[in-house]
């Protein structure tokens, strides 16, 4: 008997120990663990190729053809096996993991609005009701319109009070208050009076905290006509935080400084945070600010195309983010923008 002989027949035995293996197989277990040892690099069929130089320099082609013919069958007979074990899986799936159609499906996710849309559309309302409406304003402003027409002239020390974003473009800026809009809707509407509320984004270059971001809402009041007085400023806003928070709300009123406003103050709401007992939102003082105010300056009028002597007016900067912080009782500003989907969809 040859060498040749042996090879092949060897060859063949293991061929058919496989073959019969594998027809005893019936899940997809054991048709890896055929696989790994029939068919893998370390298989035994694998290690005929390794034993060539075995044999006589002209048999190992054939040989070695042999040997490929054995190792594409087996392959073949595995992925027809496969298949076979699959189906009967899922047939079985089918018969025993029947579907209840009367469960209810699921409700496809569905977007929302931001909460802060949801507190400027509140804002909105309100003010509305009183006669205000939406007047809109750039982001990016010019100097001009952001500092010195609002009684802000280059160099004045209160531009420290805003640490202002510049561009590379001389004299353009990103707004660090929504205060410009009030030049831009005087002028448009000069000489009627007017009532409206100016929405936005603002941007200061600032240290951020649990009550301070670089980027904020702000929405810009502004009413002028003839005899307004400070009383019609300060019941306004009182009236809106009663709206806004119910009609127990706490609040108070400090002097304050805006160069566009003369006299000016800032009112302080409650902190419902932490019941006015101290916390990080109020600074540990019971209270936060939620807007700046006072009675337009002169110049501002004059700037926007009212004359002083014969009009008045009353502005205020609301701050959207701690509005929110107060009714909704969050503790850190940060949370606004930070797109944590486990706290936007709470609202």
């Amino acid at each position: 008997m040859s060498e040749k002989t042996e090879l092949i027949q060897e060859l063949e035995a293991l061929q058919k120990k496989a073959e019969l293996e594998l027809k005893e197989i019936q899940d997809a277990v054991s048709l890896q663990n055929w696989r790994a040892a029939y068919l893998s690099r370390s298989s035994d069929v694998m290690a005929f190729f390794k034993r060539l130089p075995e044999a006589p320099k002209e048999e190992r082609p054939k040989i070695g053809q042999f040997a490929n013919q054995v190792k594409t069958a087996l392959e073949k007979q595995f992925e027809k096996k496969e298949i076979m074990i699959k189906q009967a899986y899922l047939d079985a799936n089918l018969k025993n993991e029947r579907l209840d159609v009367t469960l209810p499906g699921r409700k496809p996710a569905r977007g929302r609005l931001h909460i802060q849309t949801l507190v400027l559309r509140e804002i909105y309302r309100i003010f509305a009701e009183m006669g205000f409406q939406v007047y809109r304003s750039p982001d990016v402003e010019s100097d001009e319109n952001n500092f010195e027409l609002l009684n802000i002239p280059a160099h004045h020390p209160a531009r420290d009070l805003w640490d202002t974003f510049y561009t590379t473009k001389p004299g353009v800026i990103m707004r660090t208050h929504t205060s410009p809009g009030q030049v831009r809707a005087m002028r448009e509407f000069s000489p009627e009076p007017i009532r409206v509320v100016l929405p936005g984004m603002c941007y200061r270059y600032e240290q951020i905290d649990a009550s301070h971001e670089i980027q904020f809402n702000q929405v810009e009041l502004l009413a002028v006509g003839k005899n307004i007085t400070f009383g019609d400023m300060k019941g306004t806003l009182e009236e809106f935080t009663k709206r806004m928070y119910g009609e127990g709300v706490r609040t108070r009123m400090r002097p304050s400084y805006f160069p566009f406003v003369e006299p000016g103050a800032e009112m302080d709401v409650e902190c419902f945070v932490c019941a006015g007992k101290g916390c990080s939102v109020c600074g540990g003082k019971g209270w936060l600010e939620i807007l700046g105010c006072g009675m337009v300056h002169p110049t501002v009028l004059r700037n926007g195309g009212y004359d002083p002597e014969i009009y008045s007016g009353f502005a205020a900067g609301l701050g959207p983010e701690r509005i929110s912080m107060l009714r909704y009782r969050i503790d850190d500003i940060r949370n606004f923008w930070g797109n944590d989907v486990r706290f936007l969809e709470q609202f």
